[in-house]
């Protein structure tokens, strides 16, 4: 139907409207462009990723991670010549955890050394007596023995037995003010565990062995 002068057709309009709009190219092929383009996007950063895994967790040849060393064990000592029954023992150790407990046994057995575990103050000075003018030449102190009393017997110990016997405390990494406190009061050492028991082989043969050839 023609309108009349008076009133244009908005049919026509409408119609120029749509003409000036760019052709639609979309559909379903936009969607599968999009995609596309999506993954031409995102595939070199699973690339990259992917090769940073490779990189930190493959194999590097001739190449350590900043900061790392290669782990080190050290080479077990050679043992001592047998002693006999009846020789004093030269090592001390207030040891009430059973595993280290063990470990000092077990390496003190395979060094020909002798360690006698005391529990109190009383056990310390039975053995002086017993062993007259021969003192220890190495005294080890679970920190965290609390039976013991490190932080009471250790300053006994040290005022007593002076710079002829090391007094050495282990304990846990962690425990920064205790170990501040066993210096303090006289140990000469304090090791976090790891590293006692990582040099325990080299403490028991140095301090284990008969006062003249320890002296050398």
């Amino acid at each position: 139907m023609n309108a009349g002068p008076g009133h244009p057709s908005s049919g026509g309009r409408n119609r120029r409207k749509r003409g000036r709009r760019p052709p639609n190219r979309g559909g379903h092929g936009a969607a599968r462009g999009q995609q596309q383009h999506s993954g031409v996007f995102t595939a070199p950063m699973d690339h990259s990723y992917r090769a940073a895994l490779a990189g930190n967790n493959g194999p590097r040849q001739g190449r350590q991670r900043p900061g790392f060393t290669p782990s080190y064990t050290p080479v077990e000592p050679e043992p001592l010549p047998q002693q006999a029954e009846d020789a004093n023992s030269r090592i001390f150790a207030f040891v009430d955890d059973l595993f280290f407990a063990a470990k000092i046994q077990e390496t003190a057995r395979k060094l020909n050394v002798k360690v006698e575990f005391l529990k109190a103050e009383k056990d310390v000075h039975d053995r002086l007596q017993q062993n007259g003018d021969e003192k220890p030449s190495l005294i080890i102190f679970d920190l965290n023995n609390a039976s013991a009393k490190p932080l009471t017997l250790i300053p006994k110990l040290k005022s007593k037995l002076k710079k002829d016997t090391s007094i050495i405390g282990f304990l846990s990494h962690v425990q920064g003010d205790l170990k501040q406190k066993a210096h303090e009061v006289g140990c000469d050492m304090v090791l976090p565990r790891s590293a006692f028991s990582q040099n325990l082989p080299q403490l028991l043969r140095r301090h284990g062995a008969p006062e003249e050839e320890s002296s050398v």
